[in-house]
């Protein structure tokens, strides 16, 4: 069975060394309440819970499964009792307004603790995942009733929250909804249709399930202008705020997948079901990407955390594992062969995962100091800079992490050999779990249209700009460290043809808009790359630093530096060939004609 160890040294080097959450805390307004004891200690105590709790009903729930009677979904055993104390522990509200129930702290420490969860049990960690977000789109856009009937249950996590807009005839594009809201005379809607790929959308560890639902009313214009929001409830509140009358939402049936077997994915039936409009009419769209784009920075975060624990148990592996000689001789000579983490395609295959792993670690933290600044922030300036941010960032946290993320895991299962490929040692878990990242929430494809469509091209590259003027200030301040050269020099071309690049694609843009979807993936991975060396220096620095003071921790601090050495070396290069295929263009995507394709329409 998989084992797993909170990787604490380095959350803590990233958190207090490389970007100092003490003093970004303290500008914030939260340094009383997030002390470095209490961080300390909550994520040490999120550690234990993880590794104690969640780990060991990992493979169990895998195997089990959830189960579909009578309309009702009974999730793995185990699952409920772990639930009910994430619950007790307080951990549902961490992050959460106190006036809802919860205690405040920054959004940061809350994305740390989800990467535990995730490495450690990511199908468990869906059940509350969404309910966060489902808060967030009721604390910004519902009412005071609203807010008081559902913000403090969600919140303390006695209710639980979900994102329901895919339909069996439509995915990303929810212009094409067929859900309606019929308004009554009561001032509530009725609800009815059908919608799939609903992640925990029925379960039985809750009291009540909280639907966040895409429909349009019968005056609704055409397209993605007139969808509407709505809070369905699976229980209707009663009077004193309780789960009351069961509604009109029903589970029709469980989706057999790939992988997060213990995770209820739902098809669920709203049948005259009662709803309460959020937000202003035909606005839902609006409404629903707050609770979207926390969704999208979650789902990166489970790219992380399958990354960690994929390095984490292939590392074990290797140096166990007893499997030729090393072809410079023996280095373990008193045994029969030599630990395969020896052999030089065992360590590119060990050094890819942990410099992903450390990568995304520094940029989902890094992140999250964003989101912490958009929440808290007392300038408004420092607020508007930090939405550009995020705004820039979310698309590549949620598609390059996991993409990076289903790349750790095949090469952690790799690592394995014929072992990986079989139930006992759970590897070939992480793969088909890691799978999903890279479809829910916006497929891969659908977030590069975002990042390079909406959130550059749209903007004349004045978002990019934000941040590729940060990177050049670094390179500037350190471009005559001599002990940095080796970071800086190419960060700062791969900075400056990020600029060229966005340009050329505008260009041609210009003349074919078919040139945006033909270059942006490419762009994703590459502008992923490049975000990923930037963090990779800004590492390089703060272990140099640490060295330079006789620190008591220097082969940590090696470490560091080899491995961003590694990351610029032998993944960075991948830049190049993303630019190759940005720079072809898309006259080969779309040659082919309809004939070619056996189709009967042009395309």
């Amino acid at each position: 069975m998989p084992t797993y160890q909170a990787p604490l040294r380095d959350m803590r080097f990233v958190m207090d060394e490389m970007l100092d959450y003490s003093d970004h805390y303290a500008r914030i307004g939260k340094g009383d309440d997030a002390s470095p004891d209490l961080v300390t200690a909550i994520l040490e105590e999120g550690g234990r819970f993880a590794r104690e709790v969640l780990l060991p009903l990992n493979r169990s729930g895998d195997r089990e499964g959830c189960h579909l009677e009578e309309g009702e979904v009974r999730t793995p055993e185990g699952f409920k009792q772990a639930y009910a104390q994430y619950v007790e522990g307080g951990w549902p509200g961490l992050a959460s307004d106190p006036e809802h129930g919860g205690q405040g702290l920054p959004a940061s420490l809350g994305m740390a603790l989800s990467e535990m969860i995730c490495a450690s049990n990511l199908a468990w960690g869906m059940y509350p995942g969404l309910s966060h977000g489902a808060a967030d789109a009721l604390r910004h856009h519902g009412t005071d009733e609203q807010k008081s009937t559902y913000l403090t249950k969600l919140v303390e996590g006695v209710w639980t929250g979900t994102m329901c807009l895919t339909e069996p005839h439509c995915g990303t594009d929810l212009g094409l909804i067929k859900t309606r809201a019929t308004p009554t005379d009561e001032g509530v809607y009725r609800v009815s249709g059908t919608k799939i790929f609903i992640s925990a959308g029925e379960h039985d560890l809750a009291e009540n399930i909280v639907h966040l639902v895409l429909a349009k009313l019968p005056d609704a214009p055409e397209g993605s202008k007139g969808i509407s929001l709505f809070v369905v409830p699976k229980f209707l509140p009663d009077d004193d705020g309780n789960t009351g009358e069961r509604n009109g939402v029903t589970c029709g049936s469980l989706e057999h997948k790939m992988g997060i077997h213990a995770n209820a994915t739902c098809v669920m039936n709203f049948d005259e079901a009662k709803g309460f409009l959020v937000g202003q009419p035909h606005k839902g769209l609006a409404c629903m990407f707050t609770m979207m784009n926390v969704a999208r920075i979650g789902v990166g975060v489970q790219g992380l955390g399958l990354m960690e624990a994929s390095f984490q148990n292939s590392l074990a592996y290797a140096r166990d594992r007893l499997q030729m000689r090393a072809l410079s001789g023996p280095k373990a000579p008193d045994k029969p062969a030599d630990p395969i983490i020896v052999h030089p395609d065992v360590r590119r295959m060990l050094l890819t995962q942990k410099a992903l792993a450390e990568g995304g670690r520094m940029l989902v933290m890094y992140t999250a100091q964003l989101v912490d600044i958009t929440e808290h922030g007392d300038d408004a300036s420092e607020r508007e800079r930090a939405e550009a941010l995020l705004g820039l960032l979310t698309p590549i946290v949620k598609a390059f992490l996991t993409e990076l993320g289903f790349e750790a895991t095949n090469e952690g299962m790799q690592v394995f050999g014929g072992h990986g490929f079989v139930e006992e040692w759970g590897m070939e878990q992480f793969v088909r779990d890691a799978r999903i990242t890279r479809l829910y929430e916006g497929t891969t494809g659908i977030q590069a249209l975002d990042l390079l469509g909406r959130k550059v091209l749209m903007n004349q590259g004045e978002m990019l700009k934000v941040f590729t003027k940060e990177i050049h200030r670094f390179c500037q301040a350190e471009i005559d460290n001599a002990e940095l050269k080796e970071f800086i020099e190419p960060l700062s071309k791969l900075n400056a043809e990020w600029g060229e690049l966005t340009m050329t694609i505008g260009m041609k843009a210009m003349q074919d808009r078919e040139e945006v979807g033909a270059a942006s993936v490419d762009y994703l991975l590459y502008s992923g790359y490049v975000t990923l060396a930037y963090l990779w220096a800004r590492a390089a620095r703060t272990a140099r630093q640490a060295l330079a003071t006789d620190s008591d921790e220097p082969a940590f601090y090696r470490a560091k530096l080899d491995t961003a050495r590694f990351y610029f070396q032998r993944l960075l290069p991948r830049t190049r060939g993303h630019v190759d295929m940005i720079r072809a263009g898309g006259g080969s995507l779309m040659a082919l004609s309809a004939e070619d394709f056996g189709l009967g329409f042009e395309i």
